[in-house]
């Protein structure tokens, strides 16, 4: 296996149409097998040699990037947001969502690049961040839970502050708070970023804050407006002269 110093986290569209049909099939085999939904469970906060991962190498390793892609940060990330899927993923969970389409199926070197606008045409650059899930979980959760907006914010910068290693202690409670209050999990994006913490943390960190903020000033802003319509309303109207 490759250092997790030496080698970039992939950055092509490849990478992300990868993680898509991955998390996309993690949480519809957990919604659909108790038997992988437990084993996907059991794997919440391990580190990547521990004995219970290999519970799981069944479901993650035909899914993992080829070896000269394959660092151990990036198999982490595989095994860690699998398991977080697995313990937030009801077995009442009627349906869950398509794969998109692969270039290359769960275990084959992906194909090369025959182009820049084939690839950058597939798929985005970025998902949903972190930081819109908890702006969102702000605002209104199920059956009307809300986050606290102070708790959301301690949260947030908490996760921002971690190391690699804090980080994958710190996120499934964090993760499994917002799937209590219904707050949907862009999941392939929360893999990307996971894979790329140790390098990129930087910049991950700094999206995350800035669309948790600028989300949360927009909803302001619109009650703001929407107060200032409702008091239009319900002035009364001047008398006549």
């Amino acid at each position: 296996m490759t250092s997790t110093q030496d080698t970039e986290v992939p950055s092509a569209p490849r990478a992300r149409t990868r993680q898509q049909a991955f998390t996309a099939h993690m949480v519809r085999v957990a919604a659909t097998d108790p038997g992988a939904r437990a084993a996907l469970r059991g794997g919440v906060r391990r580190g990547l040699n521990e004995r219970r991962l290999r519970e799981m190498d069944r479901l993650i390793v035909p899914w993992l990037p080829e070896r000269g892609a394959l660092t151990d940060d990036i198999e982490w990330a595989y095994y860690a947001v699998a398991s977080m899927i697995g313990a937030t993923t009801s077995r009442t969970v009627a349906a869950a969502p398509e794969e998109p389409p692969v270039e290359a199926g769960p275990g084959e070197p992906a194909p090369a690049d025959e182009g820049p606008q084939r690839d950058r045409g597939a798929v985005p650059r970025y998902g949903t961040s972190l930081g819109v899930a908890f702006a969102l979980a702000v605002t209104g959760g199920r059956g009307g839970r809300e986050m606290r907006e102070a708790t959301a914010e301690s949260r947030l910068n908490l996760l921002t502050r971690q190391s690699l290693t804090g980080l994958h202690r710190h996120l499934p409670g964090s993760v499994g708070y917002l799937r209590e209050l219904n707050v949907e999990i862009d999941w392939a994006q929360l893999l990307s970023d996971l894979s790329a913490w140790r390098g990129h943390r930087g910049r991950i960190t700094r999206r995350w804050l800035q669309d948790y903020y600028r989300l949360r000033d927009q909803h302001k802003q619109r009650e703001a407006r929407q107060l200032d319509a409702a008091g239009e309303t319900d002035e009364e109207p001047a008398p006549e002269e």
